[in-house]
């Protein structure tokens, strides 16, 4: 009997072996490329020329993918985005270089891909999934026998380990003294820790250029008598790299190593124990705010990615406990690095980039408690994104009504060492930045500090007030302000003093 029958598949092609060693090491080419250009260096034209490195490279090992017309309409794009970046390099026109080079790459090579939603679906699966490729695609060579499957199962926790080592070390100059004792000197003096990382995150970027793998849906048709099922493709990620096991072991390890930073946090830094001799209170507490925001972040990333919807671990009992254990740490973490902050502008006054990184540490608290949500509620990813996009809505539209200028003024006033007693002297040049709406922390520290330079302050702004009541500028908090300017002009005139 003879049917007609539609298989739907992802097409990807197997690595062959014999090509894999000259793929690596055109990557790590391409990675000491990268520090060459980059690394310490202030970055320009080197990115263009990085990116026309990157094209070359994979037109040269994806040649019989290519697609004549489209590669031409590829490159053509392609010039187009390197236009903006040689003339001046800026986020937008770096943003424009990187959405030309993928847009290029999926044109010359994907022929398949034709709509925009597909073309879409492609890249982000290109962006999302492409790094965390060259591990896994690079122990395809091996034979997987017991001992590379051991080591396939601890690569990833012992990868991200040292990530988590390095950016806990560049945190807690405790745990820097600890790694520099484990390391011997000679290694410190040659090794960079940073330079490293640097190289593992180009190999990982520029991998999914050389060994290029996009998701294809082919519609076979045939007839089921004479052909067989074929056999079920291998997956982007081998089960090893993200599977229970790697995962279990990811979770121990990683619970350790956040155990140490939190107990001496929660030594040093909320409890004031004593710290070593050589070692001052200062130089713990206001370092490593946004290195453990990062990892923070990275954490949040790796959850997600291991504890994805329908996956093994996510109905795993024993997972999902040190997945909560971990994520309440990093929420202590993240509460740390609050408080660091806090110390940190106790001593160095606010600014707005200070705020900033409240509001996104705080996010970043939210975001961590909505993922063990979302894995306790059996949520999709989807929820969680949306549940997230409503929280930043609601804090943006809330700080859009927040007289910040007036705020940073009248607390780095209140904690300047002319009020205070204490701290750093008011930085006046600041002061006049934040604009009219500092005019009322201006008015309660001339009593403590009326030199010419702050009188001057106060009578710019003075003038920028009286321009902002124009009609075309005119604003309800500019309006405020000079109701209580006219009150404060009209209580000094009533008790004999001149108007300021």
């Amino acid at each position: 009997m003879t049917s007609l029958a539609s298989t739907i598949a992802a097409d990807i092609q197997p690595i062959r072996r014999s090509a894999i060693p000259a793929k690596v090491g055109l990557a790590l080419a391409l990675a000491a490329l990268a520090d060459w250009l980059f690394y310490g260096e202030r970055i320009g034209l080197s990115l263009s020329l990085f990116a026309i490195a990157i094209a070359v490279v994979s037109m040269l090992f994806n040649h019989d993918t290519l697609d004549l017309r489209r590669a031409l309409t590829g490159a053509a794009i392609f010039v187009a985005g390197l236009v903006p970046a040689v003339e001046e390099l800026n986020p937008l026109s770096s943003l424009i270089l990187v959405a030309a080079l993928l847009m290029s790459l999926l044109l010359a090579t994907n022929p398949e891909t034709t709509g925009f939603a597909e073309r879409a679906r492609a890249l982000r699966n290109f962006v999302l999934l492409g790094p965390f490729r060259f591990f896994p695609d690079v122990l395809q060579v091996f034979n997987m026998s017991a001992f590379t499957r051991g080591i396939a199962l601890w690569l990833l926790p012992a990868a991200l380990g040292t990530v988590f080592v390095a950016l806990f070390a560049a945190a807690n100059p405790v745990i820097e003294q600890w790694v520099s004792l484990l390391n011997p000197k000679i290694i410190l003096d040659y090794v960079s820790i940073p330079r490293v990382l640097f190289w593992i995150m180009m190999l990982a970027l520029v991998w999914p250029f050389i060994h290029l793998r996009w998701r294809r849906r082919k519609v076979v048709t045939t007839d089921v008598d004479d052909v067989p099922m074929p056999p079920p493709l291998p997956p982007m990620v081998s089960a090893e790299f993200l599977g229970p096991s790697t995962i279990l072991r990811s979770l121990i390890l990683f619970n350790l190593l956040f155990a140490a930073q939190s107990i001496l946090d929660g030594l040093y830094l909320w409890g004031h124990v004593a710290l070593p001799a050589d070692m001052t209170y200062a130089a713990y507490a206001h370092r490593g705010a946004y290195p453990l925001i990062a990892t923070a972040l990275l954490a949040a990333a790796f959850v997600l990615v291991a504890m994805r919807p329908g996956g093994p671990a996510e109905r795993s009992t024993v997972i999902r406990p040190l997945v909560y254990l971990w994520v309440g740490q990093n929420v202590l973490l993240v509460a740390s690095s609050i408080l660091r902050l806090d110390l940190y502008v106790d001593i160095y006054m606010l600014t707005y980039w200070r705020i900033a990184a409240f509001i996104w540490m705080g996010l970043v608290a939210l975001g961590l408690i909505l993922i063990v949500a979302r894995i306790a509620l059996d949520r999709s990813n989807r929820w969680l994104v949306g549940v997230n996009l409503i929280a930043l809505t609601i804090v943006l539209y809330s700080c859009s009504l927040v007289n910040f200028d007036a705020f940073i003024a009248d607390y780095n006033v209140a904690h300047s060492r002319e009020v205070a007693g204490r701290g750093m002297s008011i930085d006046v040049n600041y002061l006049s930045q934040l604009g009219p709406q500092a005019l009322p922390a201006i008015a309660k520290l001339l009593p403590f500090r009326s030199d010419y330079t702050l009188v001057g302050c106060q009578d710019r702004l003075v003038e920028a007030q009286r321009l902002d009541l124009a009609w075309r500028a005119w604003g309800l908090r500019s309006w405020r302000l000079q109701r209580w300017l006219d009150a404060q002009a009209k209580s000094s005139t009533n008790n004999g003093q001149p108007a300021g």
